[in-house]
């Protein structure tokens, strides 16, 4: 009996319990009505639409031309975690080592080796809430236990020292932070950051982990990195890319700069799981890290002017409530006053009802702000043309009007 159940599913529990990422499949809807012929304008995905420049590009062809096409070292290329070191020092002002760190397959490739590194089954790890899709899902893999603490819109969703310290517990073990985040674009001020590192100085259990891949998409001032705190900085990981910045995506190249017995870890847990990250995107990184930052710059004007612009039509739209946000590319508009709302034989009961309406009859994509442990929200992505922004907010603002 127990055989034929297996042979009847034989996907193990693990991945069972683990959801699918909301982004990716309002992406992919949004793609399948785009191959129908549908104008579907997609907010959902939060990827710069902006090209690689061109000397990046070029280091890459350079690479394939200089032969990199062998196996990579398992943490990266020593030039390329050189040239982090570096940026990390001149940028940031922080100390870390080639040995501290250890490059990987992008971001969440980095994020997840460094969750699974450090919980253990029963772990609490805290997360600030709203907050990126697959925090909880890496959790979830490690086996640990989730404690949500939430912020608000009128806390410009950014939780508070006495939060904080209400929920750590024996059994806390890390907290995952995002600043600037995803998906509000609220950026943590350093002095906000300090009445956080204080709180966690009391607690030598709790590991933290700064996911700072917008760190340069940032309207309010230079970044503030929740490592430059001397009393927490050892227990510190801090979580990084290209994918943002340099509009690199598909490059697949982030990091993790960590105290050493924790790159270690990291390092150790990659050799078993994927090796080096691509030797082809590391040289084209490394390039973005040495070359000129000024097109660095020149996106984030451009994303600026694009909040601007979103923030100001979104302000016409009855029934939305919003914040302005202080970086990334996200607008997270609050839209309960929405739910219990119908047109024809829709009914809005909750924020997947809304997002699933907007892309049927709107054709927009968005994504529903249960998927960021925030229900009563939706996330639009605005790296996108003026165009396209201009276009959706109109397609929304008429789509919800018909809703009564």
């Amino acid at each position: 009996m127990l055989i034929n159940l297996y042979m009847n599913n034989p996907i193990s529990d693990r991945i069972q319990a683990l959801a699918p990422s909301a982004t990716l499949a309002m992406s992919q809807k949004s793609a399948e009505l785009k191959a129908q012929g549908v104008d579907v304008i997609n907010l959902s995905v939060g990827e710069p639409d902006f090209f690689t420049p061109d000397h990046i590009k070029q280091a890459a062809k350079q690479a394939v031309d200089d032969n990199f096409s062998f196996y990579s070292p398992v943490p990266g290329y020593l030039s390329l975690r050189k040239a982090i070191s570096d940026k990390l020092k001149n940028e940031n002002g922080l100390d870390y080592s080639p040995e501290q760190i250890v490059v990987g397959n992008g971001a969440k490739h980095s994020l997840c080796n460094t969750v699974m590194a450090l919980v253990n089954p029963g772990d609490e790890v805290i997360i600030p809430t709203p907050a990126w899709v697959s925090y909880v899902q890496m959790v979830n893999l490690a086996g640990g236990k989730s404690v949500l603490v939430p912020a608000t819109l009128d806390q410009n969703f950014k939780i508070t020292p006495a939060q904080l310290e209400a929920a750590i517990t024996d059994k806390t073990r890390l907290i995952i932070l995002c600043s600037p985040s995803n998906p509000t674009g609220s950026i943590y001020s350093r002095d906000e950051l300090r009445a956080l590192a204080d709180v966690l100085a009391r607690h030598e259990q709790v590991m933290i982990v700064a996911d700072e891949i917008y760190e340069h998409i940032n309207y309010v001032g230079g970044h503030e990195s929740f490592a430059q705190f001397e009393n927490i900085r050892d227990r510190v990981a801090i979580i990084n890319g290209v994918s943002k910045a340099y509009a690199m995506t598909g490059y697949r190249i982030g990091y993790v700069a960590a105290p050493l017995w924790l790159a270690k870890a990291v390092n150790k847990l990659q050799g078993q799981y994927t090796s080096g990250a691509s030797s082809i995107a590391q040289k084209a990184a490394e390039a973005a890290y040495t070359g000129s930052q000024q097109c660095v710059e020149d996106m984030r004007v451009a994303f600026e002017r694009r909040r601007n612009l979103i923030v100001s039509l979104f302000r016409e739209i009855p029934g939305v409530n919003i914040n302005v946000p202080d970086g990334a590319f996200y607008l997270f508009p609050e839209v309960s006053s929405f739910f219990g709302k119908k047109a024809g034989d829709t009914v809005i009961n909750d924020a997947n009802d809304l997002a699933m309406y907007l892309l049927n009859e709107a054709h927009v994509a968005t994504v529903a702000g249960d998927a960021f442990c925030c229900p009563g929200y939706i996330r639009l992505s605005y790296a996108t043309s003026d165009e396209n922004i201009i276009e959706a907010a109109a397609r929304i603002k008429a789509a919800l009007a018909r809703l009564a």
